[in-house]
């Protein structure tokens, strides 16, 4: 694994006001140049019907929210984001009001993430069933004004949105972006960060990659040598690190305040060699091998049959799971080559009650499919384009079988894959991946066999064997990441490269403006500096 338009008709919304935010000022003409065209985001809209006059954001704008403590806290997040560039106070206020930025909450047809943004000269008004929708709409509102608006000093303006409706919803309820902390360690500021760039563009869930060979990075009160010395090295010997239970819960609740959901893993059997350093007793000839600060794979495996290796995994598991109010639990399952088949269909019998136990829904690497999935488990597909038709077809009928699947093909998705041969980061064991590379296929269709209604996302996972800061992150991950969040909440119906690639040039600036360094690819129209 890591060797490493046609618009959709929606039917009409029943509007049922109960939160809202508004902004108020007076109305542009509609063909101002400044103002972005209704439809020019990322991800594209389920439908845009664009006319009408533009939106001024102006000194007497109010952002409106009705008695609601979501609501609200939406309201705050963009007053945040719009009050340094604009300059303006926006007040968010739950006076009513017909003007200004509205939020609304209520009932409709758009499920628990989908929004409706409607402007006009006189207000915005974003109206969905669920704070999560409301959350979307305002990235979409975001895009929707000019990319200086996110600096974080005073800016000209003018800030206009252009006029029209906007009915939006998700392809699927599973849209995710993984980081491999292990390999090298990231801080909680820079998880953060991360968290704020996917959220941008409506990914909902956060897969850490915990542990590893190269690390183990979440402390586990019953086993604190995990930490304290398999934590303590990385790739390349540095000085690790490892999160203690306050600071995990800070990012998921971070995440929880940008309507991402936290999915940890802690990989097994294989991909452990830090917690064998750390416990010589997890080792079948109980001897601890030294921590490792390399890159190969598949050498490392639990001992499937000591009764210890089960006591640990229950411990970690239900500490984990303890701090985690997310559904899902990864419990890794890939490049186990130091494990024989049996062996790994025993353990996962083992391991994936387990985890049921602890209240939380089992997520694996395809190769889980070779053994019986756990009833309502995800298998991530992280196989290539041309990878055996065997292998595939076991992932298809473990599919027609129940189990959910989360594609991540590693030739399309694997967001450390080189672009070029020059690329100066990541690596190529899966193939180069430019920009159109990652975004033109469909998750809906990929595997044959499978049936649509089994897959339940997409995940872009960003292994960290080359990457040591946050500006490695995202010149890996931009300007791939956005069409991978596309490809999982847009129709299929509004897959196009050659629109797209104009919509994503389009978000250059506004990275400039949020300091985000990124790949220019030349298979983009990026605007000229």
């Amino acid at each position: 694994m890591r060797q490493h338009r046609t618009p959709r008709l929606l039917s009409t919304l029943l509007l049922v006001a109960a939160a809202s935010i508004s902004v108020v000022g007076a109305a542009p003409p509609a063909a101002d140049r400044t103002v972005t065209p209704l439809g020019q985001v990322i991800p594209a809209p389920a439908s845009v019907d664009a006319g009408g006059p533009a939106y001024r954001i102006t000194g007497d704008t109010r952002i409106r929210v009705a008695d609601s403590r979501e609501a609200r806290k939406v309201g705050e997040y963009l007053a945040d984001i719009l009050r340094p560039s604009t300059g303006h106070r926006l007040p968010v206020t739950s006076s009513r009001g017909r003007d200004g930025i509205q939020l609304q909450l209520g009932a409709g047809d758009l499920g628990a993430e989908g929004y409706r943004l409607a402007s006009r000269g006189s207000g915005i008004t974003i109206t969905a069933a669920k704070p999560a929708g409301l959350f979307h709409g305002v990235q979409t509102l975001r895009q929707l004004l000019p990319a200086a608006v996110e600096k974080d000093s005073r800016q000209p303006g003018p800030w206009l949105v252009a006029g029209g409706t906007i009915e939006d919803s998700p392809r699927y309820g599973y849209r995710g972006a993984m980081l491999d902390v292990s390999r090298h360690f990231f801080t909680v500021g820079q998880v953060k960060r991360y968290i704020d760039e996917l959220a941008l563009y409506k990914v909902n869930k956060l897969h850490l990659h915990l542990s590893d060979d190269q690390g183990w990075r979440i402390a586990i009160d019953s086993w604190p040598r995990l930490t304290t010395y398999g934590g303590s090295t990385q790739v390349g010997g540095g000085q690790g690190g490892f999160y203690t239970k306050a600071q995990y819960k800070d990012i998921v609740r971070y995440a929880a305040s940008r309507y991402l959901e936290v999915v940890p893993e802690i990989d097994m059997p294989g991909h452990t060699n830090a917690a064998l350093a750390s416990y010589a007793d997890l080792n079948c000839d109980g001897v601890a091998p030294s921590l490792y600060t390399g890159t190969e794979v598949g050498f490392s495996s639990l001992c499937v049959s000591k009764g210890i290796t089960y006591d640990f995994v229950d411990d970690v598991i239900r500490e984990l799971a303890a701090i985690t109010p997310g559904k899902y639990l990864h419990i890794g399952g890939d490049e186990a080559h130091s494990t024989s088949h049996a062996d790994y269909v025993a353990f996962m019998d083992r391991v994936q009650p387990i985890v049921t136990k602890y209240g939380k829904t089992v997520v694996g690497w395809h190769q889980l499919t070779g053994t019986t999935p756990a009833a309502g488990a995800l298998a991530q597909y992280w196989g290539l384009d041309d990878t055996s038709a065997a292998e595939k077809e076991q992932v298809a009928q473990a599919a027609r079988n129940g189990t959910g699947l989360v594609l991540s093909p590693a030739d399309r998705v694997y967001l450390d894959m080189k672009y070029t041969a020059d690329t100066p980061l990541g690596q190529d064991w899966a193939g180069l991946v430019e920009v159109r590379r990652a975004y033109d296929w469909d998750p809906g269709n990929y595997l044959p066999g499978v049936p649509g209604s089994a897959v339940r996302g997409v995940e872009a996972p960003l292994w960290t064997e080359t990457l040591v800061k946050s500006a490695d992150i995202e010149y890996m991950a931009f300007p791939r990441l956005p069409g991978v969040a596309e490809l999982g909440w847009s129709p299929a119906s509004t897959h196009d490269w050659d629109t797209y690639k104009v919509r994503l040039a389009a978000q250059a600036p506004r990275w400039d403006a949020l300091g985000i360094g990124y790949y220019r690819s030349p298979q983009v129209p990026w605007p000229s500096a």
